[in-house]
């Protein structure tokens, strides 16, 4: 299980690998722009909305307990703080991830041509009508299973106490949602849907987690998180075409 767990982690190497070979490099201007420009959208919402986050959720104290405020913030700040961070940025990469989704499926088609040495086919070198409307159509499960646990995490963070585990449950969160965010577009290539791509991530929970983790690392490193969406998706091809018998 733990094994499996540093496999899909290391798959995130893998992308940022592949991205750089001369054959996908043209495939990937056109996501590397979106997630710049959603990227620094999302730097700048934050920069203004910080400071009102962190009031908001850090706990008040009576006077007389002053000095337990100060305890508990030296602890609950960084564990707050980065909640706040993969929210936000996680909610922007996934409305990059929804505008760049037919250059995706595109990019993992060609990533998985360059490690099989086989063509999915022998279409355009541009999203056809079909690819579109297949990659926006699983987009939208994605939305839909997001916006549910989305709601349902932010109801937890609220409650008093509760909201002390919250952190470390967004991230949890987010490792997962961007594991199966990724393997959408390999596996969609093949005719898989979302809810049959959620099902078979399931299956192997260590091996998504562990590449859902190494995307989230990547993602909040910042200006390599830049290149986080492209690397993302060839990642992802590159432990479907070497695990698809597990993922399958």
């Amino acid at each position: 299980m733990i094994s499996n767990f540093f496999v899909g982690f290391a798959h995130i190497l893998k992308g940022l690998k592949l991205i750089t070979q001369p054959g996908l490099r043209r495939f990937v201007l056109i996501p590397l722009g979106i997630n710049i420009i959603t990227l620094g959208g999302a730097t700048y919402y934050l920069f203004i909305k910080f400071n009102d986050w962190m009031d908001q959720l850090m706990p008040d104290f009576p006077s007389w307990l002053s000095w337990l405020e100060t305890a508990i913030t030296w602890i609950m700040w960084p564990l707050f703080s980065s909640m706040i961070l993969l929210v936000i940025f996680y909610s922007f990469t996934f409305v990059a991830n929804l505008i760049a989704a037919p250059f995706n499926s595109l990019l993992a088609e060609k990533v998985e041509k360059l490690i099989t040495g086989m063509p999915l086919s022998d279409g355009p070198s541009y999203p056809t009508f079909e690819q579109i409307k297949r990659s926006l159509g699983s987009e939208a499960g994605k939305l839909i299973y997001f916006l549910k646990w989305w709601v349902i995490l932010l109801i937890l963070t609220l409650i008093p106490g509760i909201n002390l585990a919250a952190p470390f449950i967004w991230i949890i969160f987010g490792a997962w949602m961007l594991s199966l965010e990724y393997l959408d577009y390999p596996m969609s290539n093949h005719n898989k849907f979302f809810k049959d791509i959620n099902k078979q991530a399931m299956s192997k929970r260590s091996l998504s987690f562990g590449f859902g983790g190494g995307v989230l690392l990547v993602t909040s490193i910042p200006f390599v998180n830049l290149i986080a969406m492209p690397a993302g998706v060839a990642g992802s091809t590159a432990l479907w075409v070497e695990h698809r018998d597990d993922l399958s």
